[in-house]
């Protein structure tokens, strides 16, 4: 907008980095490789306009000792901070490579630009911290579920990973990715509700103690309804469990009935369960997983998940060879 509004051949957007305390090139345009990417706070014209949080006009550059010389000749600039309150977290800079003449109504609008890209750049920050924090609290709480079964560390991060794997393979939106890390990262919260005499047992269950172990999907949605933010998942989280021919639970869903993160979570879960130590079993070897996989495919598994997962495993996205030397109970 800047570069429609002002007469301008190269304009950078630089932020400051408040571990390193120098600027970074947030965004430019033109074919000036701007001096202040990486430059150090209070050096140059950028430098003097971020401590003064005043934006400057120098018409002629020449007579501006304070100018570091970049890739390209610039004869007249401007540049105004990125200010939000009175704290500044960078400048926007626009330059010329011919003699400009800036006037003082270039500089307010330019100003204004600045005022407006803080607000959204501050906002975009903001989201991402409160993303950041999100996304880690739903780690730390699925890891503290996970640890009331020792036979099963590691299980969470290793179905997150083959299953982004195959959502990636399989041509998932950024949503639908999105969605599927969280799927998978809770998909056994609703084993919060399961008696650790069920969850632990090493022998088989009884009919009445499988009855409790499939709950775990309906506890997982009643959890997962009370937040707003994950209400989209619940349906990845609550049918992981479904197969494909309908025989599955808890409300027997059959093919493309399942929601695609489900059947994709159904497969990795699966798979990891399969070639990891349990209770009441030793790990498969890898070639008989596979073959599992393989066998069930179109009855408890989607043909197209599993064709989906054998190839991010032939392009190493699926790091089945540490699974193989993994010892029990080992990441």
């Amino acid at each position: 907008m800047a570069k429609m509004l002002i007469k301008a051949d190269n304009i950078s957007v630089m932020l400051k980095n408040e571990e390193s305390g120098v600027f970074e090139l947030l965004a430019s345009s033109g074919r000036e490789l701007h001096p202040g990417e990486g430059l150090k706070i209070g050096i140059g014209i950028a430098g003097g306009v971020f401590h003064s949080g005043r934006a400057e006009i120098v018409n002629d550059i020449s007579s501006d000792d304070r100018y570091v010389s970049g890739a390209v000749r610039v004869s007249s600039l401007m540049c105004a901070p990125l200010k939000i309150k009175d704290r500044v977290i960078g400048v926007i800079y626009v330059s010329s490579e011919e003699r400009a003449h800036y006037t003082a109504e270039d500089l307010k609008l330019l100003s204004a630009l600045a005022f407006q890209a803080a607000a959204d750049i501050e906002n975009a920050r903001l989201y991402d911290s409160l993303k950041e924090t999100f996304l880690t609290t739903v780690h730390i709480l699925a890891e503290t579920i996970e640890k009331r079964d020792p036979y099963t560390g590691g299980h969470i991060k290793r179905v997150m990973n083959y299953s982004m794997a195959v959502g990636k393979e399989l041509g998932l939106t950024e949503s639908e990715m999105e969605h599927l890390e969280l799927a998978a990262v809770l998909h056994d919260i609703g084993k919060i509700g399961i008696r650790d005499c069920v969850l632990l047992k090493k022998g088989k269950l009884t009919v009445d103690e499988f009855a409790e172990i499939k709950m775990h999907p309906i506890y997982a949605e009643e959890i997962l309804d009370h937040i707003k933010h994950l209400k989209g998942i619940i349906p990845g989280v609550k049918h992981h469990h479904e197969r494909y021919d309908g025989s599955g639970y808890p409300e027997g869903l059959k093919g493309n009935d399942i929601d695609i993160i489900a059947r994709i979570i159904s497969v990795a879960d699966a798979f990891d369960a399969m070639t990891t130590d349990r209770p009441y079993r030793e790990r498969m070897e890898l070639a008989e997983a596979f073959e599992e996989l393989r066998a069930n495919s179109g009855t408890q598994f989607d043909p197209g998940v599993v064709k989906a997962f054998f190839t991010a495993c032939s392009e190493n996205r699926i790091p089945v060879e540490r699974q193989a030397n993994r010892k029990a109970g080992s990441i």
